[in-house]
Parts: structure tokens; sequence; C-alpha cells
């Protein structure tokens, strides 16, 4: 029941925020968001590091047809859980500074939305995680589309368009897959994705199938080619939306990945896995290279975020344990940094009206915090040693590497390009001369502090002590790899 608790907590919130409004609104959404944090961390404490689906709940939902509200929270989809519960209220907590309208509409979205996220990382029924991966559109397209830039109509309206064009090649897959299992009774199929797994599927359809579903998670991360709808719409959306797609919702397609590609067209990937991990290994070279260009810094931490999904889809694909772990490992870790920095992107902003790298510089000057907390949120991004980021690149670049040298070579290039750019972005704003617009540049508010201390503390232990949460996905993965049938696949 925990589970039913993690899912419905912040949607009953959200509803009340909504309708109650108020001059405190923030604190109330802040405090809504606290709990559901304790029940995230409860759970992930008290869960055993075994390959079971812990804390669930099964209720009839469509009884005639044998769909069911069935959810639960295993070893893949622990640290996910506890991301959710983690971020949203440092993002909450890191709009405490600004003003935004209609307040308690946005702070009743992000809870709306943070309580779909919960739904699809625990979601046990392939109908109902469907259900959820569509419901968490919804909240982060209104706050795109109300509180973004000025050109946030069409760019949300393209993000909407390439999310609800992929979801339907997933729906399809759902509902052919739905039908292959054994009707019981007579009359009802199972949707369970445990059901799922036992098909035997031919080749053919795993081919299909497993394009339906890459295309549906590959648009989600995104991986190139399908990316197209990323940058714009990180940029526009205001920087809680943008925190809530890089930090949580993007993660959503690399769990698909792992949840449902790997496991149920195993033929499918050993025929076209090659394939979509060149195109991710592509997406690690090329969003690099396109962020080393940019002189926005919001859109050069998308194009660092696309490079980094890159990584994370191609360890998956490498179907090595180590590649699985770093997956799931970096998606926990990328959520923390990548929220870090566009918190650093937003304070710039609001303090110089610019995001412009050539209009900056010399803001170390008098930000002695600033400079802290943004130096270690880069050097975790960029894979230092003894921060978070290494951990799951070390994983992923070791799963890639099995898999096969060259891709592996190529991949590793993104430690290489990831400080450069990351770099670049601090010394041409933080280091040289000031300019016109840092010249009265103010370090942290107390508040502004509170959401890097945190976000601080986890980028160290992740990074010092990665056993305590590489311990409680291990038995999930391991029993993963069953059904993947090897630990490795050759290229030769």
């Amino acid at each position: 029941m925990l589970t039913l608790f993690l899912i419905l907590y912040p949607a009953i919130a959200a509803t009340l925020i909504f309708l109650i409004g108020g001059e405190r609104i923030k604190q109330v959404a802040l405090i809504a968001a606290l709990i559901e944090l304790a029940l995230a961390v409860y759970s992930f404490f008290i869960f055993k590091p075994d390959a079971s689906s812990q804390f669930g709940f099964d209720y009839p939902w469509i009884e005639s047809l044998g769909i069911r509200l069935s959810a639960g929270i295993d070893g893949i989809s622990v640290l996910l859980v506890l991301l959710t519960g983690l971020l949203v209220p440092f993002i909450i907590l890191s709009t405490f500074d600004r003003t935004y309208k209609q307040p308690a509409t946005f702070y009743a979205l992000m809870l709306f939305m943070q309580a779909a996220l919960m739904g699809v990382f625990t979601a046990r029924d392939g109908f109902l995680f469907y259900f959820f991966f569509e419901a968490a559109l919804i909240p982060i397209y209104f706050l795109a589309a109300m509180w973004g830039g000025e050109n946030r109509i069409p760019v949300t309206f393209k993000f909407f368009v390439y999310t609800i064009f992929g979801s339907l090649f997933m729906l399809i897959a759902l509902v052919y897959l739905y039908y292959q299992t054994p009707a019981v009774n007579g009359s009802a199929h199972s949707s369970a994705i445990a059901d799922f797994y036992k098909l035997q599927l031919t080749p053919q359809a795993q081919n299909w199938i497993f394009w339906a579903f890459f295309i549906a998670f590959a648009i989600k991360m995104p991986v190139f080619p399908f990316h197209t709808w990323q940058p714009d719409t990180y940029v526009e959306s205001p920087t809680p939306a943008t925190m809530l797609l890089a930090g949580i919702m993007l993660k959503m397609g690399v769990y698909g990945l792992i949840r449902f590609i790997l496991p149920i067209v195993p033929l499918g990937v050993e025929n076209w896995g090659r394939t979509a991990i060149v195109l991710a290994v592509i997406g690690i070279i090329y969003g690099a290279i396109i962020a080393i260009r940019q002189r926005d810094m919001k859109r050069l931490i998308a194009y660092s975020s696309f490079s980094h999904v890159g990584l994370m889809a191609a360890g998956v694909f490498s179907q090595t344990e180590t590649g699985m772990q770093g997956a799931l490992v970096q998606m926990l870790a990328h959520g923390i940094n990548v929220v870090g920095l566009f918190f650093v992107a937003d304070i710039i902003f609001s303090r110089t009206s610019t995001r412009q790298l050539d209009q900056l510089g010399g803001i170390t000057q008098s930000t002695p915090k600033l400079t802290v907390y943004f130096l270690i949120m880069l050097l975790g991004s960029v894979a230092l040693p003894l921060t978070n980021g290494f951990i799951g690149e070390f994983l992923l670049l070791h799963g890639v590497f099995t898999y096969n040298h060259y891709l592996g070579l190529a991949a590793g290039f993104t430690i290489i390009f990831g400080a450069v750019y990351m770099l670049r972005m601090f010394q041409k704003s933080m280091f040289g001369p000031t300019s016109p617009r840092t010249e009265s540049f103010a370090d942290l508010t107390t508040t502004e502090s509170w959401v890097f201390i945190p976000l601080v503390v986890l980028v160290f232990w992740i990074g010092v002590y990665p056993h305590t949460f590489l311990n409680v996905t291990e038995p999930a993965v391991a029993n993963l790899m069953k059904y993947i049938g090897t630990t490795s696949v050759s290229m030769k």
C-alpha cells in the first residue's frame, strides 16, 4: 500500500492546492513535497534488495478485459522512485525567490506531474504504465505553455506532437502483446508486464515491437535523431519545468528500455540493438559537439543532457550487468546534477537578465558560495572521480566497451567533450573581468543555498559510497539478465 500512497498523495495534495490557493501556497506545496520525499526515502531504506516487487497493490480496473490497477517497487524502479521524491521539493524550493502568475495552478501541476511519474516507475500493468506515461505529459505541457518564453506555443506544440506520435506506437505494441497472452475464462487476456515477459513471440513480431517501443522511448529521452524537440523545449520552458523534464521525465524513456524492450523482445534487441546503440553513440558525440558551440547557458545544458542520456541508452543496449547498473545509478546522478546546473543558469539569469556567455564574466569575484556549488555540480557532470557522475559513467563505458571496443572508445569521448563545454561555460561566466551586467552580482540567498546543500551532499555520497545504491539494484538487474539470456552480445 506504500506504493499506492506514493502515487495518490501528491495528486490529492495538488488538488487541494489548486482549490484552496492562498498567499502561502509555496510553503504548502513545499511541505507536501517534503512529505512525499520522506515516504520515498522510507521506501528506499526498508526495501529488501532482491528481485521481488514490494509495497505493491493490485485491484481490478477494467475487469472484463483483465486490465488491473497494479503497481509496486522493485530493484529497477526503486532509485527512480527515490529520484522523483527527492527532486520535486528542491525544485519547488528553487522558486521561492521568484514570482509566478497563478501560483496555485503552477504548483498543483508540478505535484500532479510527480504523481504521474511515480505511477510510471511503479506500474506493473502495461496499460497502467501507458496511462501514467501519457498523464505525465499533460502537466509539463501546461507548465511550458503558460509560463514559458516568447516562443512557448509553437515549441510546446511540437513537443506534444512528438511525444503523442511516439506513444501511439507503444500503444499498438501493448495491444498486440495483450492479445498474445493466454485468455482467461475464454475472454479476458492479461496486460501484466510480468506476463508479457513469458511470451514466446516470433522473430518478425519481436522486430516490429522493438521499433514500436524504441521510437516511443527514444523520443522521450531523447535519442538521436528523435531529439529535435528537446533544446527549444528546455530553453522556452520555465526553469522549474525544465528541471522536471531533464531531471526526471527523460528517465521515463531509459526506464522503458529496461522494463519493456530488453526482457520482452530479446531477439529484436539482438537484431536491432546494434543500430540502437550506434544511434545512441552518435547522439553522445553530436550533442557534445553542439554543446561546445552554444552561447546560451540553458541551451548548452540542454545539449549536455542529450549527450548524457545517449550514454545511458548505449549502456542499456550493451546488454551487460555493468551497463544496466550504470544506467540506473546514472539516472539518479544525472537528475541531481542537471537540476543543480539549471538552477545555476536560473540564478544568473534572475540577476543579469541574460544567459549569453559573452555578456557574463567575473561573477566569482563576489560570489564565493555560488562559485563552490556551481563547480561541484559541474565536476559531478563531467564525471570527476569521487563524484556521482563518475560511478555511472564508468559502469556505462565498461558495458559499452564490453559490447564493442570501437563503440566504447567513441562513447568515451563524452568525458573529454563534457569537460570542454562545462569548463568553457564555467570560465566564461565566472572568471575574467566583470561586465556591466555582472559588476553588482549578489551571492546566493539562504533559500538558494538550501537548494544546493542536499544536492552537493548526494554528489559526494554517490561518488564515495555508491554501494548504498548499487546494492539495492543488483539482484533485480541480475534477474533481468535471465530474460536477455546473455551478459554480452558480440558484433563480430
